[in-house]
């Protein structure tokens, strides 16, 4: 056999023992009379011990050829190590090595294989083989799995049961781009790789499955962030005979099972709030309810006076940064440098100081008096010592521009702690959305989301206004589900597809087979999806996705490891019938 422990395995307890390792090689240390080689696998490090005095010379010989990521079988007696290392589970022993075989041969890493490496991301991303072996990139892993199988575990014990749906489905034209897949048996034909299981679970319900899960694959071709992947994971989930509040209370309890057994956290109740409420505190529909400085609404106490840029805004609004009256002129400069970059958009900002004697001095005092601050003092829960930061301009972009600003300021001041756990349901979202682009409505999240009974009515007469029986899962300020209550009827899903532009000759053929289904006995259904790359990541105190995937693309959507996506032989697209330049 290659090994009778693995690498993290042994102990005192195992000393004077015959033991067989198999590992890497990960440093060689040779002071003459005596070498050491630490030998690692994906369970830890064992040092193994070459003694002169005790070591023949030929083994002596074979220890000190060898090289960093040698792979190498070793056979010996666990002994007790003279100088111990508290940093290891293994610190308490070594093995004095008395055979010693080749397993592989290695060439020099391009980067160090330890925790802290001198690869660059790209580097690492190329050698993703390599960087694995790594402990961050392995523990991440490990802690993926160990997500996915508490999952699987909680939806298991309350009888959901998990289905594979098709990856080669019907592409449709809704939400994102989708990945496309020529059909060489059915030329000029394609499928799609699926944005989600939608339709299928809907499907499943159809069919009685009652409560469904996957753990599933999903492909969106969009741009990328640091949190989004062309290909990622979904935790897929669909109920029968449930209203709202069954899916919120069932996947709260979801939620909480994870972060108290995979953080030791005990959670309580998650609060809610509704998509405008958001909107109008925090500036999008995705809050961080760790820390304040909530926006207050400033147009009652601020259009009155003679301060065009304020008086032909939509919106006056502003935060309290907690201690920012310390910040010197040129801090404060800095900041309103941030908001007028591309990519916040703002035109500028106005500051308040709030000094410590209950006076204010900002840079409007030209058309506020000392009152007319106060007054914005309490409206954005500002308190000596702060500073008051007032953007405008159009209601809905200038929500995003303070918000984001609000983002930067916590990360400045520390106050997103991830080893805190703050969820938001937030319901209540728009049933639909307007695309300035093509002039017609799009549906905030998918057609077959159903709208709030009491709106259907509004559909004809004011769309913008209709509220959807949809809800997000929110987490230290990140969507990690969202999900909602299905249209089950063919009349509502006929009268959705109209009001979003579809002819009825386009909803048969898109989605004609689900509409045959809603014909024979279609139960009320809904669900949710998290995505499990960035809960993961957030349960292990990140944001980045990439870390917690094993061979993830690169912002380009690139996997630079295997070089793709890459050109096919002019063969291969005559023989899908595409044609070649």
């Amino acid at each position: 056999m290659y090994r009778t422990h693995h690498c993290g395995e042994l102990r005192a307890s195992h000393i004077n023992q015959k033991v067989t390792l198999s590992g890497w090689v990960q440093k060689f240390r040779d002071k003459g009379f005596v070498a050491w080689v630490d030998l690692r696998d994906r369970y830890g490090i064992t040092q193994l011990v070459f003694d002169a005095d005790r070591t023949d010379k030929e083994l002596m010989k074979s220890a000190r050829n060898l090289g960093r990521e040698f792979v190498v079988q070793v056979s010996g007696t666990v002994i007790e190590r003279a100088s111990k290392n508290p940093n290891i589970d293994t610190g308490d022993i070594e093995i004095l090595v008395e055979s010693l075989t080749l397993l592989n041969s290695a060439k020099v890493p391009p980067f160090t294989i330890e925790d802290d490496t001198d690869g660059g991301e790209e580097l690492r991303m190329k050698y993703r083989y390599l960087d694995i072996r790594r402990n961050p990139v392995k523990n991440n892993l490990i802690f993926r799995h160990k997500v996915a199988q508490e999952v699987r575990n909680y939806l298991s014990s309350i009888e959901f049961i998990e289905v594979e749906t098709p990856y080669l489905i019907k592409s449709t034209p809704e939400g994102a781009r989708d990945f496309v897949v020529p059909s060489r048996m059915n030329e000029g034909q394609f499928y799609a790789l699926p944005q989600s299981p939608q339709t299928f679970k809907q499907l499943l319900m159809v069919g009685g499955m009652d409560k469904y899960f996957q753990i599933v694959k999903c492909f969106r071709d969009e741009d990328l962030r640091a949190d989004r992947q062309p290909e990622f994971t979904q935790i897929d989930c669909e109920m029968t005979f449930v209203e709202q509040e069954d899916i919120l209370n069932t996947f709260e309890g979801l939620t909480k099972h994870l972060i108290k057994e995979i953080n030791g956290v005990e959670l309580s109740e998650f609060p809610r709030m509704t998509f405008d409420e958001a909107m109008k505190r925090y500036g999008n529909d995705k809050p961080d309810i760790r820390f304040g400085m909530e926006f207050g609404e400033l147009n009652d106490v601020a259009q009155h006076k003679d301060f065009k840029v304020f008086n032909t805004a939509d919106l006056v609004v502003g935060i309290a940064i907690p201690g920012g009256n310390s910040y010197s002129r040129k801090e404060i400069d800095k900041l309103i440098d941030w908001v007028k970059r591309p990519q916040i958009g703002a035109l500028g900002m106005v500051y308040v100081r709030c000094n410590e004697d209950g006076t204010y001095k900002s840079s409007v005092d030209k058309f506020y008096d000392q009152n007319d601050l106060a007054n914005w003092a309490e409206k954005t829960g500002a308190n000596s010592g702060d500073l008051i930061c007032v953007l405008s301009g159009q209601t809905s972009k200038v929500r995003a521009q303070l918000s984001a600003l609000r983002m930067e300021l916590a990360e400045r001041l520390g106050l997103r702690n991830p080893k805190e756990f703050a969820p938001l349901w937030v319901t209540d979202f728009p049933l639909l959305e307007w695309d300035e682009d093509t002039q017609r409505y799009h549906a905030m999240h998918h057609p077959f989301t159903a709208p709030k009974p009491e709106d259907i009515k509004l559909l004809d007469t004011d769309p913008g206004a209709v509220k959807a029986n949809a809800y997000d899962l929110v987490l230290n300020g990140n969507e990690i589900g969202g999900g909602s209550i299905r249209i089950h009827d063919k009349e509502t899903q006929a009268l959705m597809f109209n009001h979003l532009g579809f002819t009825e000759e386009e909803a048969k053929a898109q989605f004609g087979f689900l509409m045959n289904a809603f014909e024979y006995g279609a139960p009320p259904h809904g669900g949710i999806a998290f995505g499990l790359d960035r809960l993961v990541a957030i349960l292990g105190g990140q944001e980045t996705i990439r870390d917690f995937i094993a061979f993830p693309k690169n912002n380009s959507g690139r996997d630079v490891m295997i070089d793709a996506p890459a050109p096919i032989a002019n063969d291969q697209l005559d023989e899908l019938g595409l044609k070649t330049k």
